[in-house]
């Protein structure tokens, strides 16, 4: 018994090897490799069949020649009209598959048999002599197929079959016909025939194993694939069930910290106000984890959206700057707001861009030294709008620079590290920018400080293009259309 399982798996391997896989989906994927190869290889096909042709018309019977020719086309457009049915969309079940597999056979051998009796008739048109031409012709279309049409073994063995019995039909036919002795140059050109027909085989086996070798890789490298994306749907359906699951009890918890903290629910002990303190602001550490891990997630599974609308910029970096003030407030720090009149109107999600702001001033505030100071800039250049916010900071190595933008990457990622973080702030930043259509990027000096920045396309201020619109003469699209 286990000597028949060995036999059963030694034949399996043995199919495996030179059949390739046979499921459905490894078919279909032959097939069209089939079809994607022929109609690659289409002019060269015609190409050197048509020089063949033209010789033969030239230097032997130009009637056959024209009607081998035409014979030629004929197979070649039906071979290409298979090819389309192949690649063309369609449902690929077991039906479809033979459906094609029939038209393949049918297409070999009427395009193998056409060049192998051309071939043929060249010779026999030569005579006993060194059929140089015909031979070089079948040997050519023998390494051709062998090189193209590995997809399928039945398929390369017919088409092989054909051109092999054409070489020996024509050395044979000569030392049948005029009986020449073993030491005649006939003879020779027919050994020589086999000698080169195993080059023949040989070529063609070793690119059918690579071939195959190769689509099985591909087919395991698709199975790891499907794993893999299988294992991130639930990965992402988890993180993002798990943090809206958290979201609901913890605004509860925050809402009563803060209530509790106001005094609302009468005074507290001297002792217990530290404590709240503490537990109100690891709450609101938490409540922000959870919203950029929320926004992360969507960004990533490409469901961010975005409410788009003309909004000041400077006017909400001043609102960020006035919530952010007591936070800098306690480490030391101190905020420059821009100055002057100017304003700096970009097409945005308010929401959306403040968590951009929030996310830059809270880093840069938290990376200053103590009494250091961190500045906002804004500027018109070449018609974008950029937003500029530095400080005097720790800076950033330049080993860690690649870091920044990635998710949930900490300059300092032991566990002794003195500044707090997710590491998913400044990625759900560069989502947001490149979701306007702007960009973001830093400079930095380890030491020295950062400087972070983004860019977004700048636009006219509304009551001024409203107004614009306005001082336009009621008639003028008019007057234009009859002056044309």
């Amino acid at each position: 018994m286990t000597k028949v399982c060995l036999l059963q798996n030694a034949l399996k391997d043995l199919t495996n090897t030179f059949l390739g896989p046979t499921d459905t989906q490894s078919l279909r994927s032959r097939m069209r490799d089939y079809a994607r190869v022929g109609q690659r290889l289409f002019m060269q096909r015609v190409v050197i069949f048509g020089s063949g042709i033209a010789l033969a018309a030239y230097y032997y019977d130009t009637t056959t020649a024209l009607i081998f020719y035409a014979a030629i086309w004929l197979s070649e457009l039906f071979d290409l009209r298979v090819f389309f049915l192949i690649r063309r969309p369609q449902i690929w079940n077991e039906k479809a598959i033979k459906s094609h597999l029939r038209y393949i056979y049918l297409g070999t051998v009427v395009s193998a048999s056409v060049i192998s009796l051309f071939c043929i008739s060249v010779a026999l048109q030569q005579g006993q002599v060194s059929h140089f031409m015909p031979l070089f012709l079948l040997f050519s279309a023998s390494v051709f197929a062998a090189i193209n049409n590995n997809q399928f073994l039945p398929v390369l063995a017919l088409r092989l079959s054909i051109y092999m019995a054409a070489i020996l039909f024509i050395p044979i036919y000569d030392l049948i016909v005029s009986g020449a002795p073993l030491r005649s140059e006939l003879w020779l050109q027919f050994f020589t025939v086999l000698f080169v027909l195993s080059f023949v085989i040989e070529c063609a086996r070793s690119f059918l194993v690579g071939y195959v070798t190769n689509l099985r890789h591909v087919r395991q490298i698709e199975k790891e694939h499907e794993k893999s994306k299988a294992a991130y749907k639930a990965k992402t359906e988890f993180i993002s069930t798990i943090s809206h699951e958290l979201r609901t009890p913890l605004t509860s918890i925050k809402g009563s910290l803060q209530l509790l903290e106001s005094g609302v629910a009468g005074d507290l002990p001297e002792k217990a106000a530290p404590l709240l303190t503490i537990a109100n602001r690891n709450s609101a550490r938490l409540s922000e984890l959870i919203e950029g891990i929320l926004t992360f997630q969507e960004s990533e599974a490409g469901r961010l959206t975005y409410d788009f609308q003309d909004l000041e910029l400077k006017s909400l970096t001043t609102g960020v700057v006035d919530r952010m003030t007591s936070y800098a407030e306690g480490l030391g720090v101190q905020i420059e707001q821009p100055t002057g009149d100017q304003e700096y109107w970009v097409n945005a999600d308010p929401e959306r861009l403040e968590q951009v702001v929030t996310n830059i001033l809270s880093n840069a505030v938290k990376f200053s030294h103590k009494d250091g100071s961190v500045r906002l800039r804004l500027e018109h250049v070449d018609g974008i709008v950029r937003l500029s916010i530095s400080d005097d900071g720790i800076g950033i190595p330049a080993d860690k620079s690649e870091l920044i933008f990635e998710q949930f990457s900490q300059i300092d990622s032991s566990d002794e590290r003195s500044y707090e973080g997710s590491g998913l702030g400044m990625s759900v930043s560069s989502a947001i920018i490149a979701g306007h259509g702007g960009k973001i990027d830093f400079t930095s000096e380890e030491g020295v400080g950062t400087t972070f920045f983004f860019e977004l396309p700048a636009v006219a201020r509304p009551d001024l293009e409203a107004a614009d619109n306005s001082s336009k003469p009621p008639d003028a699209d008019f007057a234009v259309a009859s002056a044309s």
